[in-house]
């Protein structure tokens, strides 16, 4: 499974919460890959225009206010893909059988509709509604942890 969406997601809150410009290193003890991984995310990242970074000075700041970054815009940016794609068809049905013979356009058509309603949810969802999960989660946990 491809984890590129979810690490993304979690650069971009890192960098969104922290205080002072998060640098590859440090972003990939958080999300417990290596550096080079973080590079070719924030890249991607980068040329959609969602964080910059420039050249003498370490680490990434947004662009964008994190209520103006979609979970669409950040999928198409670090899967560098026009459409989202979660579901593939198996590739050598039987045409000589009449499932096999009409399945993959059957399903072609199911998934898409499938696909579409996702990216609509994700084009309603914002990285800011990401942030503020985390805290109402974080929250949560620390009350009932006091409680124990």
């Amino acid at each position: 499974m491809d984890t590129k969406f979810s690490s993304a997601i979690h650069t971009l809150i890192l960098i969104s919460e922290s205080g002072t410009p998060m640098n590859s290193e440090q972003i990939a003890t958080s999300v417990g890959t290596n550096a080079s991984y973080i590079r070719k995310l924030t890249t991607r990242l980068r040329k959609s225009g969602i964080i910059e970074g420039r050249r003498g000075i370490s680490g990434f700041k947004l662009v964008k206010k994190p209520e103006d970054i979609s979970l669409l815009d950040i999928y198409d940016s670090v899967m560098e893909t026009e459409n989202l794609h979660i579901f593939d068809i198996h590739q050598n049905p039987n045409d000589e059988c009449i499932v096999g013979h009409n399945i993959r356009p059957v399903l072609n058509g199911m998934f898409r509709n499938m696909e579409e309603r996702v990216e609509k949810e994700l084009s309603s969802i914002t990285l800011k509604d990401a942030i503020n999960n985390m805290r109402q989660y974080i929250n949560e946990n620390e009350k009932k942890e006091k409680k124990q």
